[in-house]
């Protein structure tokens, strides 16, 4: 199974879209023609859509989330692939199904997979306070549709680090992160997930950037993700991977251990849980 690169020729959101209509259309073991029949089209146009001549219009996925029962994951997404910043995370939904395990460090914010809908909400809100509502939902819409694989007990292995300061940042009021960090806590507990804490007495030590992804995969080399204001990356070059392995090895060390870590997460969302009731 090929891995798409990180490269000009990368999967386009348009590419995205399409892939997601097919792979829908055949868990729910449709034809094209099936699928027509249903959203009132033909299955040629099913076709095209799926083929890229036929764009994905707003009135068409709607129809088409009322089949698959997918609430408005396609709507939203026919609203919100015009972004630029949905743009850079579609090539990243792609590599994460593809991949056998990923380990993702977190500066400052939990990282996408694991952010709750309502948190998730505030991040992008807290980035873009005049966008249009269209837009955060679409954005919304794409960052659980990406963290449906830990639900998939045959998705990839997750290994997360956060640094102290994740916890502590509070996005979306006491109530919201009170329920994040629960959420974290939940898959760890449920055996999914390993997570570590960096403590702020670490010092320097652990400080690796922003948001820095390593997706592994069975019959490709490792990727790299990484992520600043407005803008990400994506690395399959052998050597900047092993650097960013070098200093993802040199966080892990820093951290808190699992059960630990663990025990510090459900300590703040119970401050959190308390400071909400107040």
């Amino acid at each position: 199974m090929a891995k798409p690169k990180a490269v000009s020729g990368a999967q386009t959101p348009e590419e995205f879209a399409r892939e997601e209509l097919r792979r829908h259309r055949e868990a729910a073991g449709l034809t094209q023609e099936g699928l027509g029949e249903r959203i009132f089209t033909s299955g040629a146009y099913v076709g095209q859509m799926e083929c890229g001549t036929r764009r994905l219009r707003p009135e068409i996925a709607e129809l088409i989330d009322g089949v698959f029962g997918t609430g408005d994951y396609f709507i939203r997404l026919a609203r919100a692939f015009k972004s630029k910043q949905v743009e850079e995370y579609a090539v990243v939904a792609q590599l994460e199904r593809l991949a056998t395990a990923i380990y993702d460090y977190g500066a400052s914010l939990v990282p996408g997979l694991l952010q709750t809908e309502a948190y998730g909400r505030a991040v992008i809100r807290g980035s873009n306070p005049t966008a249009l509502a269209d837009y955060v939902d679409g954005l919304c819409a794409f960052r659980l549709e990406r963290a449906r694989l830990l639900d998939d007990p045959a998705g990839p292995q997750l290994w997360v680090i956060l640094h102290e300061a994740v916890l502590r940042t509070v996005v979306g009021g006491p109530a919201v992160m009170a329920a994040q960090l629960g959420h974290v806590a939940s898959y760890v507990r449920a055996h999914r997930i390993t997570v570590q804490v960096v403590p702020f007495s670490a010092g320097a030590q652990g400080v690796l950037g922003s948001l820095v992804s390593i997706m592994q995969f069975a019959d490709s080399p490792d990727t790299t993700y990484t992520e600043g204001p407005c803008v990400g990356h994506l690395y399959d070059d052998a050597e900047v991977v092993r650097r960013h392995w070098g200093r993802f090895d040199l966080t892990r060390a820093a951290a808190l251990s699992p059960e630990v870590s663990l025990a510090l997460i459900e300590s703040v969302a119970d401050d959190y849980a308390t400071c909400a009731q107040r």
